[in-house]
Order: C-alpha cells, then sequence, then structure tokens
C-alpha cells in the first residue's frame, strides 16, 4: 500500500461528462492527502480559472468541446510548469498515450481504470515522476519498431488521430465538426492531412483500417 503524502494533492478536474466528474470527485474524497479544488466542463473554462488557483495535478479530459485535452494540456505545459497533467481517455491505443507523454503529460490513463491507479497515477506525478500503467507499458515495448515498420496511423497527430477513429466509426465530416465544435471546412483539412499522411484513398479505406487495427469497434 502506498503511504499518503505529508502535502496535500491539490487537484483539479476538467471532463465535460458531469458523471465521469462527479466518480473522481469521489475517489479523491474518499482518499487521504488529495481535495479537489475545482472542477470544469470544459477546456476554455479551466484554462480561465488555472491563473487563480494553486494546482498540483490537474486530471485532463482528452475529448472536450471546445478546446481538447490535447490543447489544453500544451498551454498548460507551456504557462504552468508545476502542474502535473494526468490524461483521462476512453482510447487505450498506445499511440495517443505515446504523443501526449511526447507533449509533456505527467500520466494517462483510460476511463475504465481501476480507482487504485489514479490515485497510484496522483500521486506518483505529484512527487515528480511519470506515471505509466504496467498495460500502456507492454504495449509500448511491444510496439517498439523501426520507422518503415510504423502503422500507417502512427505518423498521425493527437487530433488527426481522434478524427480518423470518428471518420472510421462511420461519422460524416458534419457530425464530426458539431461534436468537437469545430467547422466543417477545418474538419474537411483535417481530412485531407489524414489521406495524404496515411496514403489511404477514402472514408471507405479508413473505415476498413481503423476496424482492421482495433482502432474502432
Amino acid at each position: 500500500m502506498i503511504s499518503s503524502p505529508e502535502k496535500t494533492i491539490k487537484i483539479v478536474i476538467a471532463d465535460d461528462h458531469a458523471v465521469v466528474r462527479k466518480g473522481l470527485i469521489q475517489i479523491i474524497d474518499e482518499t487521504p492527502g488529495m481535495e479537489l479544488i475545482y472542477q470544469a466542463g470544459n477546456g476554455n473554462e479551466v484554462l480561465a480559472k488555472l491563473p487563480d488557483l494553486d494546482v498540483d495535478v490537474l486530471l485532463l479530459d482528452i475529448n472536450m468541446p471546445g478546446q481538447t485535452g490535447w490543447e489544453v494540456m500544451q498551454k498548460v505545459h507551456n504557462l504552468y510548469h508545476d502542474i502535473k497533467v494526468v490524461i483521462l481517455s476512453v482510447s487505450s491505443e498506445e499511440n495517443y498515450a505515446k504523443q501526449f507523454y511526447k507533449a509533456g503529460a505527467a500520466g494517462y490513463l483510460t476511463k475504465d481504470s481501476a480507482p487504485e491507479q489514479l490515485v497510484e497515477a496522483i500521486r506518483k506525478v505529484a512527487g515528480d515522476g511519470i506515471y505509466v500503467s504496467q498495460k500502456f507499458a507492454e504495449k509500448m515495448v511491444s510496439s517498439l519498431k523501426s520507422d518503415s515498420d510504423r502503422a500507417l496511423h502512427e505518423n498521425l497527430s493527437p487530433r488527426e488521430l481522434q478524427i480518423f477513429c470518428m471518420i472510421g466509426a462511420g461519422k460524416t465530416l458534419t457530425e464530426i465538426a458539431s461534436e468537437l465544435a469545430l467547422g466543417v471546412g477545418t474538419v474537411g483539412t483535417y481530412r485531407s492531412r489524414i489521406l495524404a499522411k496515411t496514403t489511404l484513398k477514402n472514408n471507405s479505406q479508413i473505415t476498413n483500417y481503423a476496424f482492421k487495427n482495433n482502432l474502432v469497434q
């Protein structure tokens, strides 16, 4: 059992799902040495509030309306060097995790992780460590390969990969634009970049590739 730190860890949650926030808050409230000081439902809200808060750890959802977790994390990493960011995602795709770690995330957890993993991650990063779950560590090691052997989707940025998976799941550009609070033209530009980077020809090929590589279910 990991002992509680002497200093109370001050935590902020940013997630657009109230049910998810409620579950995270319950875990934090039941854990000695941790304190929730603010919760936000979107990226703009948390960025506006951070200057007024003394934060140790930010639990950050990837997929939020407006500014995504990726965009928020980059700004936090550049402006608030003492805040440790733990990414929360529904995706177990290791390429997502790798790109967030490269960009400065201190931890990455899927939302189906056990409460004990969340507590361990918060304590680890609050102590200036990097949290990598055993599942992701194994995936990352097994995926190490030469550039020539890299899967096509590993060339995509986190936002491109997100849109790639949404196209693969059968969503239209209009649906994607609405869900991500982007313009249809912007989503179309992302699609063009995706096709260029992956050498795939159309949405049908994206869908086939996504299912073949277990990027969508």
